[in-house]
């Protein structure tokens, strides 16, 4: 029994030094808090200052790579190889538009020569319907971006931009491959439109001439181009107007054919030729004063 009460005394006395955080019955133990404490803080401080500075990045970061968003354009053209010629009349229309936007005027200059050259084709790709070619020819820009200026980059962005919209126009078709196609574009083209451009690089986009495009002829617009047109459209009226008036001075009276019907065919073919050679004059005449305004705004823009 005394063996039993002083196992049992031995127990209680080696279990009583165990460590009770908060407890006032050990006050012994109350000293341990201050020291947890000060640990504790010392390992949450150094652990969140990093963090905080890691999280205060600049909200440039957070915008998507053009080089990516571009092979978004290319992975959206990825098409089956009849898509564009299957289109209907309608939305054939639309592309030749978007394909018209995306190669307007100086492209290679404003662009770029390799960017300049691969949208003329991807346009032509465009207005022959050829799915294919665009594939192959869409593909190649992501590679092309990083060798472009500010301006170079703000110039394609816009030409983007407004080939999307035409895209965008054509509404719902098929499985939604066009829509696809017109949000990835106006996106990066939105982006790349926003680019900076330098104070130099301004100032020559601003000195840039306009083009004329028909087909696959392009024509720089001068005011001194416009000045010669103007004078070519001079001489044409004035010509027009002799031709009119050596007709008109031929009396009817002095046409002598052998029958009725030869007669009445010389009458319609020579009011044609009046018809004809006023017409000439008064078109030829809204031409010259249409091209004497447009040399005017030319040559005050390049001031």
């Amino acid at each position: 029994m005394a063996s039993s009460l002083s196992l049992h005394q031995h127990t209680i006395y080696s279990l009583s030094p165990t460590p009770t955080l908060g407890f006032g019955k050990y006050p012994h133990h109350i000293s341990i808090l201050p020291s947890f404490r000060k640990n504790f803080l010392k390992f949450d401080s150094p652990t969140t200052v990093p963090f905080a500075v890691t999280e205060s990045d600049s909200p440039k970061s957070l915008e998507p790579d053009p080089q990516t968003l571009l092979q978004q354009v290319a992975e959206s053209f990825v098409l089956p190889a009849d898509f564009f010629s299957q289109l209907p009349r309608d939305l054939r229309l639309d592309l030749n538009d978007a394909a018209f936007d995306l190669s307007n005027g100086p492209v290679k200059d404003e662009c770029g020569e390799e960017v300049g050259e691969t949208l003329l084709n991807i346009s032509r790709a465009w207005e022959m319907a050829d799915t294919s070619t665009s594939t192959t020819l869409v593909d190649k820009l992501p590679l092309l971006i990083g060798s472009l200026t500010g301006s170079q980059k703000s110039a394609f962005g816009r030409r983007l931009l407004s080939a999307g919209k035409r895209f965008q126009s054509m509404g719902q078709y098929g499985e939604g491959e066009v829509q696809k196609i017109a949000k990835v574009m106006i996106k990066t083209g939105k982006l790349l439109s926003a680019s900076p451009v330098s104070g130099v690089e301004g100032e020559e986009f601003k000195q840039q001439t306009r083009m004329f495009k028909f087909g696959d002829l392009q024509v720089e617009l001068t005011s001194g181009k416009a000045y010669t047109g103007a004078a070519i459209a001079v001489i044409f009226s004035f010509l027009s107007w002799e031709l009119s008036q050596g007709i008109q001075s031929i009396p009817e009276s002095s046409l002598q054919y052998a029958n009725d019907n030869a007669l009445l065919l010389a009458k319609s073919l020579r009011a044609s030729l009046l018809v004809m050679s006023y017409s000439s004059t008064v078109l030829a005449a809204f031409a010259t004063v249409g091209l004497i305004l447009l040399g005017g705004q030319l040559k005050s823009e390049n001031k």
